[in-house]
């Protein structure tokens, strides 16, 4: 069994209409990300997904209907799915990595 997720060998791709870019691998029902974002990285609508990972380099905050919420690196997230928790993220910091889990059928 490889245990291994490698990120080196997956392609950045762009995400946000292009303003951020992500590498995915698929293991095991789960979808492993890898995300980078700038303050010029804008998420084009809410989103309604769940999340569960760490932001790896820089700082984000991610806005929620009840308001803002700010992540510095080594915080770990775990935002709940559906419309109650829906959020948008930006990039407070020149870059901001992320490192993120969800189930395949969530994307």
């Amino acid at each position: 069994m490889d245990y291994r997720v490698a990120f080196a060998e997956a392609d950045w791709e762009p995400a946000f209409d292009g303003t951020a870019r992500i590498k995915r691998v698929l293991r095991g029902g789960k979808s492993f990300r890898l995300l980078e974002m700038t303050p010029a990285s804008r998420h084009p609508e809410w989103c309604e997904a769940g999340h569960a990972g760490l932001v790896v380099e820089g700082e984000i905050e991610i806005e929620f209907k009840s308001g803002p919420v700010r992540f510095a690196a080594g915080d770990a997230l775990m935002i709940p799915g559906g419309a109650a928790d829906r959020h948008r993220p930006r990039a407070l910091s020149d870059r901001a990595l992320l490192f993120l889990v969800e189930d395949e059928k969530a994307n």
